[in-house]
Parts: structure tokens; sequence; C-alpha cells
């Protein structure tokens, strides 16, 4: 399937679209905001930093950025345009390493706030220099405002937003992130610790609030979990985070409710090789295998909606 790059803004986003061209909306949006995970991303962004950083920074570039989710959204948009040619899809991927800003992330959040959710700040409390601080800051809001302008457009149009992340498969001990982060990451993944800790579901469906408030498309969460058993895979609603208020995704399905999915597919089985402190390569049987639920049901719900 061809892949058109529409547009970039250097070193913050990619915004590629699959299928028919014109000037109409995307029918489904697929927004990748940890899509930096290639050690040349981490690069260019550091380049351009003065730190001081932790030691061996990368390390924990690569155990905590989301290898394959990229991956995963071509399959479901290739896929879907397969199914009926005149869709278009449009994927945006963000090209800042959430290392050093987490572009999924509302900046004003409370440290109590983000805790709650078991997530980590949108900038990294390592990144101390004022003029990084800035530099990020703003990074942040050009990405922040490209997105939300697509969103908008798909949305009101009636379309859908995917946001597919990856994870890694165990929740380990670790409350938050500071400057001797990578050394205890490595204590955590040593092999004779690493059982220690739970494994997480294959697919985790991102769909409600920390209420219990459910926003994604009506029936998506319910299809996906039986699609995913007909594999043989595991798929839960909020198995290992909500739907929190300080994600950029949580925004965008509060303003269009119904409209909006997200989910987090474990990053050991979409890999060649699980290595978690250097580079992965996706495997893509893998990927198109676990991308498929996601095309089923999203093609049915577009469908449903004449799209």
């Amino acid at each position: 399937m061809e892949r058109v790059l529409e547009g970039e803004i250097d070193g913050v986003l990619e915004r590629w679209r699959l299928g028919a061209g014109g000037a109409a909306p995307p029918c489904l949006l697929i927004e990748v905001p940890h899509g930096a995970d290639q050690r040349a991303h981490f690069d260019a962004l550091a380049a351009r930093l003065r730190g001081p950083f932790p030691a061996d920074l990368h390390a924990f570039f690569h155990v905590n950025t989301d290898v394959g989710a990229v991956e995963v959204g071509f399959a479901v948009a290739a896929g879907l345009v397969a199914r009926d040619p005149r869709r278009s899809v449009g994927l945006v991927r963000c090209l800042l390493p959430r290392t050093f800003i987490d572009c999924n992330r509302a900046l004003d959040l409370q440290a109590g706030d983000l805790q709650r959710g078991g997530l980590t700040a949108a900038m990294a409390p390592y990144v101390r220099d004022a003029d990084d601080q800035a530099l990020l800051h703003a990074l942040h809001c050009a990405y922040v405002g490209a997105v939300q302008a697509e969103v908008e457009l798909v949305c009101a149009a009636g379309g859908l937003v995917l946001n597919p992340h990856t994870y890694a498969p165990r929740t380990v001990g670790i409350s938050a992130v500071d400057d001797d982060i990578v050394e205890r990451l490595r204590e955590c993944w040593a092999p004779d610790q690493v059982e220690r800790w739970p494994l997480r579901p294959p697919v985790d469906l991102i769909v409600e609030t920390p209420s219990g408030e459910d926003l994604s498309p009506p029936g998506a969460a319910a299809a996906l979990v039986q699609a995913y058993a007909a594999l043989g895979v595991e798929a839960v609603r909020g198995g290992t985070y909500t739907l929190h208020p300080a994600t950029m995704a949580y925004q965008s399905a509060r303003r269009w409710p119904g409209q909006t999915l997200c989910l987090e597919l474990r990053r050991d089985l979409l890999m060649t090789d699980w290595t978690p402190f250097s580079p992965m390569v996706a495997d893509l049987a893998q990927v198109e295998r676990l991308a498929q639920p996601l095309v089923d049901v999203l093609d049915a719900q577009l469908r449903a909606a004449g799209r």
C-alpha cells in the first residue's frame, strides 16, 4: 500500500496519508504520539539540548519507547483502505522522544495527578536547564497544536481517531522517574529479578476514564475483546491504564466522545527479539496479526457511519 508523506514539521512530526487523495478529511486519523522509536530520533533531539542528563539515558529511551506502534498504525491504515479503496486514512507520527518530552501528556498536570494514574510527566524531571525546558515546551506545543487541528477536521466530518501504543511486558517497581532511572531499570529487568514483576495483558483497551466513563466508539471495546479472543490473544479494558485526564488522548476523546479509540499492545509480542535496553525490530508478521482485529472492528464502525 502506497504511503504519501503529506507534510512534516522538522524534528517534530510527519503527516502521512494512505488511500484516496483529495481535499476531504480522512475517515480515520491514526495518531502515534510516541512514534519517536529510533535511536536517531533520540540523538537528534539530545543534540539540541544542553543538559546535563543521566548517564546512558538512551537505555531508558529504548525500554520506554513505543516500538511497533507506528507499524501497527500503518498496518491498520493499509487494511482499512484495502477493504474500501475510496477511503483515506491519515497517520501522524511524533518525532519527539518521550525520554525528554511526552506529547501524550498535558503540560500543566500536577505530580499527584500523574502518580495516581501511574503516569510519567510531560517533561522529564532531569531536564533542568531553562533553555532546554523552553525548547521542549515549544516543541510540545507545536506537535499538540498540529494534532488538535487534524483531530478537529477528522472528527467534525464524522471520522474516528486511533491512538496505538505499545508497552513493556511487565509493570516494574518504579513509581517515579529521576536521575537514577537507568540504574533502577537495569536492576528491575535483570534476569534474576524480572519475573518478580506482574506480566501485563497482551492488549489493554484504554477506553474508560478513572471514573469509569467509556469514551470510545460504542461497542468497539466489546468487539475487540471478542476479535482478539478469536486469535487466542487476551484483550482487557483498563488492565494497566485508564483514559486519564493527564493524557492528550483523553482531551480528544472528551472533545469528541465516541470517536476516539486508544489501546496498548504488549511490545514483546510485536518484536523479533525483546531487547529492552537496545534497539528492537518489529516482526511485521506479528504486527499484521495483532492489527487485524483493529481493522475488522474499525471497518465495521466506519461502515456503520457510511464511511
